[in-house]
């Protein structure tokens, strides 16, 4: 997990004041504690993380880029289920997020999985 450090530059992401409570989640298994009401992405932002994946190719880290679902470059593991994107996901108390690192694996059931087995 990568979070700022006192010696690190301010944040450019700051919790606005609302009446959203805050909420008790795990991130990579270590508890955070971040503001309700918005997406598992602000969330993180909010409470320091800087890298939620790594590249399938170079290991390079990414954060979230866009805040609308549109880059992909915030993609998680929420709950068991990889390759979300926390941008678009409410955060929930209890939530359980990894960091997504290289390429997803696809189950052997999946639909594209068995598309692929037949045209070898």
């Amino acid at each position: 997990m990568t979070v700022q450090s006192p010696s690190s530059p301010p944040s450019l992401f700051r919790t606005l004041p609302s009446a959203d409570a805050f909420v008790d989640i795990w991130f990579n298994d270590h508890p955070l504690s971040v503001p309700g009401g918005r997406s598992v992405a602000a969330a993180l932002l909010a409470a320091g993380v800087a890298r939620f994946r790594s590249t399938p190719v170079s290991g390079a880290p990414r954060a979230p880029y866009c805040m609308m679902g549109a880059c992909f470059e915030c993609l998680v593991e929420i709950d068991g289920v990889p390759g979300r994107q926390s941008c678009m996901v409410q955060v929930r108390d209890g939530m359980r997020i990894r960091s997504q690192e290289g390429a997803r694996d696809l189950p052997p059931d999946s639909p594209t999985a068995l598309e692929n087995a037949h045209d070898r």
